[in-house]
């Protein structure tokens, strides 16, 4: 098994297949999410349509959001979201 630090790039590959993977279910709510920025072990994304300014945001963030990439991309420690 190979236990080499992944590089960045494949590290945002990482990232976007996550968010690929959960935007559906974000669409549902009239919403999406947009990649704005990987750097060390944080991501940056920006939430948007019905997302941004959500209530449930903050929830949608920790526990949709993150939890999906940090499966995708366990080297990431952090997702904020940016506007």
């Amino acid at each position: 098994m190979n236990k080499e630090k992944p590089t960045h790039e494949e590290v945002v590959t990482k990232v976007m297949e996550a968010l690929e993977s959960i935007r559906p279910f974000l669409n549902n709510d009239g919403g999406d999410i947009e990649l704005v920025d990987v750097v060390d072990n944080k991501v940056m994304v920006k939430l948007q349509g019905n997302c941004q300014g959500c209530p449930m945001s903050f929830s949608t963030m920790k526990l949709g959001v993150e939890n999906t990439i940090k499966q995708f991309a366990p080297s990431i420690k952090e997702v904020v979201s940016v506007e």
